[in-house]
């Protein structure tokens, strides 16, 4: 699979030579993942990051009472992973599915590693995306317990414009932390709202 896309995405962030691209290029291992495969299961370790060229995954966990609570949805050039299970190499709490026939590379951990000393740029291209992944989890957290579930809906629509009706609204509900029934009514609301 064309590592393109990525090599795009982190000279968007930092410089590479050709030499460089060419090394990254060999570290990563592309996969097809079919709608509804799993990248990765609950109790297993983590042993790569994904770097998304076609589709779109997303990570999530299940409750005791069996509610699926979705984390992230990575549409093309995302990455998701458990980063707990891929950094620590212990047992992930998340599952990791495909919810569109998708493509991606997969990057190891020892990869990784490998790479950060051989070409040091990729360490703070990492390091960036870490930090916007930081604000952007813990922006997430603050939304969910202060503004209004319409607004959040609407936070969503800006964040994943190309996933809004793509995807089930059952997702759309779990990750902005409300019913399907209550998402259907806000949708409702804003579709008479754009009409009049």
């Amino acid at each position: 699979m064309n590592s393109q896309k990525l090599i795009e995405s982190i000279k968007a962030i930092v410089p590479l030579e050709a030499e460089e691209e060419k090394l990254i290029s060999s570290y990563l291992t592309g996969r097809r993942i079919r709608k509804r495969q799993f990248l990765l299961h609950e109790n297993q370790i983590a042993k790569t990051a994904a770097f998304v060229l076609s589709g779109c995954l997303r990570s999530y966990s299940i409750d005791e009472n069996g509610f699926e609570h979705v984390l992230q949805f990575a549409p093309v050039n995302w990455w998701v992973s458990d980063m707990y299970s891929f950094i620590s190499q212990k047992e992930s709490r998340l599952n990791i599915d495909a919810i569109l026939d998708s493509e991606v590379l997969l990057f190891s951990r020892e990869n990784q590693l490998e790479l950060f000393d051989k070409v040091p740029k990729t360490e703070r291209y990492f390091r960036i995306l870490t930090e916007k992944s930081l604000v952007s989890s813990h922006q997430r957290l603050l939304d969910n317990l202060s503004i209004p579930a319409r607004k959040r809906y609407e936070k969503f629509c800006a964040v994943y414009p190309s996933l809004i009706n793509k995807l089930p609204q059952k997702q759309i509900a779990s990750f902005i932390g409300i019913t399907p029934e209550f998402l259907s009514k806000i949708r409702g609301e804003l579709h008479n709202r754009k009409k009049s």
